[in-house]
């Protein structure tokens, strides 16, 4: 591919409007910016085209703050639609809005078509590098801007995205004047968080909803054994629970099971007070939706299991437009689930497990050896379990400052969060209504009082942040020559 300056231009002004609840429509200009590849070293000189979209409708020329989202596992268009808080409050701060690409995912492909088929081309997909892109997209808005120099930048990510805010004021606190971190699993590796707290949450969920739906997801995994032990209870399930493809061997089993697992926990975390798509079209409160299909855990297996599957339609069809039940797609489609499996086995190793008792799951140890071996099998890599706390910190980062983590109590994520300050200026915020990075979507009437408390407090935060950055440039101390 060859490079131009006429390629770093503004290439494409999108309009997109959220017709499924929101009926705002976002706007923006879609650019994409050269990258190295490998930012820490120069054997590797290859390049891609990273994409980020901008807005500057809002912005103050000559010192406004920029508004910066630090992209995540998925294509940057589906963050910046269900990001509101952002463009809420841009016009009252005078922002400009950048939402950049993480590599690997969404357009911002640095091999193309083979950068997922080799770990020799996928193997540049590391947080790190992405955090480097992030500067070096910093630098280039800031020279090519014209009264951006000294615009102070205000970080903004939700889950790996609030992660990767974080870890960017604590990478780069010259270039990040601070962070809104809302569901920042950044403890949830290897000796800093219990492997069995997240599922506890999420099954807390499904309690708080019903006693009996929860006991009847429990009791499920066993009537699923059960029934799917021969051909037979196989061709049932595929007939009562609709599947797109048949069930053959052991290997599918676990996935539908792990499929199962994933849609509980999707639940859980997106169970917002209004209708929303952000993993599926749902409707509000979710798991109370489900739950009022799962009222009665001692009926037989195959009964059961139909109940089951009725509740699993508010999660799979509840738009009633799904012609099958599809147990390979986990989410909508805009994440990016190859890619986050891919960094899973390298550095984000979060430790899960489950004993069935004190949650509503099959029982699952953690084991770091099989977890291993599966990597190694589908990636060819050797996962790094400690990689990410020795880079970033783990619990050990109180020499930082200006960052806000935000965490919700019905987030399962919230386990990983940081749900207690640690200084006057690393801030923690728990919305005991919230669920997923609630705090970062769009203000809606049905939002609970607590995040709109939470949101003002960022708010806050935000203004004594871009504040202070002016103030530090007018105090700036004298010299002193001595001798």
């Amino acid at each position: 591919m060859s490079w131009s300056p006429s390629m770093h231009r503004m290439l494409l002004f999108a309009f997109i409007c959220l017709l499924f609840h929101h009926t705002q429509c976002y706007s923006w200009k879609t650019a994409f910016l050269k990258q190295q590849v490998d930012h820490f070293s120069f054997a590797n000189q290859d390049t891609y085209a990273q994409r980020y979209l901008v807005n500057s409708t809002y912005w103050k020329r000559g010192g406004g703050p920029i508004f910066f989202y630090t992209g995540n596992e998925g294509d940057i268009e589906w963050f910046a639609q269900n990001t509101g808080f952002m463009w809420d409050i841009a016009e009252e701060f005078g922002a400009m809005l950048i939402f950049a690409e993480h590599r690997y995912y969404g357009q911002s492909l640095p091999y193309g078509n083979k950068s997922y088929s080799d770990a020799k081309y996928l193997g540049y997909l590391t947080s790190e590098q992405a955090l480097a892109d992030f500067a070096e997209l910093l630098a280039y808005v800031k020279s090519t801007n014209s009264g951006a120099a000294e615009s102070p930048v205000i970080a903004f990510g939700g889950s790996y995205g609030g992660m990767l805010a974080a870890w960017m004021r604590i990478k780069y606190p010259h270039i990040i004047t601070g962070a809104i971190a809302a569901s920042a699993p950044i403890l949830q590796f290897t000796g800093l968080t219990p492997c069995d707290a997240f599922n506890r949450v999420v099954t807390a969920d499904f309690s708080s909803a019903s006693a009996e739906c929860a006991e009847t997801i429990r009791k499920s995994w066993k009537a699923l054994s059960k029934i799917l032990v021969n051909d037979d209870g196989k061709e049932w399930i595929r007939t009562h629970w609709n599947l797109c493809v048949p069930l053959k061997g052991t290997e599918d089993v676990a996935n539908l099971k792990d499929w199962l697992t994933n849609v509980w926990t999707n639940l859980a975390m997106v169970n917002y007070p209004y209708p929303a798509n952000f993993l599926a079209p749902l409707p509000a409160y979710p798991v109370k939706a489900v739950c009022e299909h799962l009222t009665n855990s001692t009926l037989d297996d195959h009964s059961l299991l139909d109940e089951i599957f009725k509740g699993l339609s508010v999660y799979a069809n509840f738009t009633g437009q799904t012609q099958c039940l599809d147990v390979s797609q986990q989410a909508d489609q805009s994440l990016g689930d190859m890619g986050w499996d891919f960094q899973a086995c390298t550095e984000m190793v979060m430790p899960m497990c489950g004993d069935g008792i004190n949650d509503m799951f099959e029982a699952q140890p953690w084991n770091l050896e099989k977890y291993a071996e599966k990597c190694l099998k589908k990636w060819k890599v050797n996962p790094r379990p400690l990689m990410a706390p020795l880079i970033y910190g783990g619990r050990n980062i109180s020499s930082s400052s200006n960052i806000v983590f935000s965490n919700g109590l019905l987030d399962p994520w919230s386990t990983g969060g940081v749900t207690k300050s640690l200084s006057d200026s690393l801030i923690a915020i728990i919305i005991p209504e919230g669920a997923h990075h609630l705090d970062l979507r769009a203000a809606d009437p049905n939002d609970p009082p607590s995040v709109i408390k939470a949101r003002e407090i960022e708010k806050q935060f935000i203004s004594k942040w871009i504040s202070s950055t002016k103030r530090d440039r007018k105090e700036i101390p004298k010299s002193f020559i001595v001798g």
